[in-house]
């Protein structure tokens, strides 16, 4: 979305090891689009989207991913336990999932994933605001 992939994120980790695979794919399609739709609604925006950078870095260990990836697919996936459309409420279980997986891995959020994060959120504001 922002050209911060590349700043931050590397294609794949230099040791070898890699974690992509259908949930970073399909994190990387779909995160953009729902957070757009959800950023009024999250109390924790860029939590959110440095969770999003932190599990798509190399450096950021397997399990710390593996939490992360799956926190971020249930954030995106349209059905869910209480569907998005709702108003006020239906990205609450999202937000759940999401609060508890960022306080797991909350030491390995960089301070790197934090401003890649605001420079997103600034970045999304201004191009709602030109449309």
């Amino acid at each position: 979305m922002t050209g911060l992939d590349g700043e931050i994120l590397e294609p794949d980790d230099v040791s070898g090891n890699t974690t992509r695979g259908a949930d970073e794919s399909s994190v990387r399609a779909g995160f953009w689009r729902t957070f757009g739709k959800a950023a009024k609604q999250i109390p924790l925006a860029e939590d959110v989207v440095a969770a999003y950078y932190c599990a798509l870095d190399p450096k950021t260990p397997a399990k710390a991913k593996a939490v992360l990836l799956g926190a971020l697919a249930y954030f995106i996936m349209p059905m869910d336990a209480v569907p998005d459309i709702l108003a006020l409420v239906g990205f609450s279980d999202d937000i759940a999932v999401l609060t508890l997986a960022i306080a797991t891995v909350r030491s390995h959020l960089t301070e790197a994933h934090r401003i890649a994060a605001r420079k997103s959120i600034a970045d999304l504001a201004a191009d709602k605001t030109k449309a």
